[in-house]
């Protein structure tokens, strides 16, 4: 399977090296049992940030005007498109935003370092690109649960 990652990273030297992130996107897609939808390749991106900037996204597209640790823009909202088994494009699954700002501050109540923190968020909001969701605790728990999958899966 085939990943196109673009990373954008405010925070300089880099928290996480692009590197490690494909390599765990790239096995968190691999994990057994998750419903992808069939492609060659997949592609997405990924924002690290700030407080500031993902306040005002939070407060644009959710009408919440306050920073959240993560935030999700799937590309695909209903049914996986069908795709041709030669298809040469990758399926564009969506950008995730991260608010370094809010995960460096929960990964101490977490009693986790900061990439542990920050490998929990994007996990959390890869499923969201894939249809998950947590309207009530049934379906907070199962999305926690694979969450932790792919974190063990990660070494993390």
């Amino acid at each position: 399977m085939n990943l196109e990652l673009i990373v954008q990273d405010l925070y300089q030297p880099s928290t996480i090296d692009e590197t490690t992130w494909v390599i765990w996107f790239q096995e968190w897609l691999q994990t057994p049992g998750l419903d992808l939808p069939p492609a060659n390749s997949y592609e997405l991106s990924l924002r690290l940030t700030t407080d500031a900037e993902i306040q005002a996204l939070n407060s644009q597209f959710r009408q919440k005007d306050r920073p959240t640790d993560v935030l999700s823009f799937a590309a695909m909202e209903v049914d996986f498109p069908e795709i041709e088994d030669d298809a040469a494009e990758a399926l564009y699954l969506g950008d995730i935003i991260i608010s370094v700002d809010t995960a460096a501050r929960q990964a101490p109540e977490h009693g986790y370092a900061l990439s542990k923190e920050l490998a929990w968020l994007a996990s959390h909001g890869l499923l969201h690109l894939l249809g998950w969701d947590h309207p009530d605790e049934p379906s907070l728990l199962i999305m926690l649960q694979q969450q932790e999958t792919f974190l063990a899966r990660s070494s993390l």
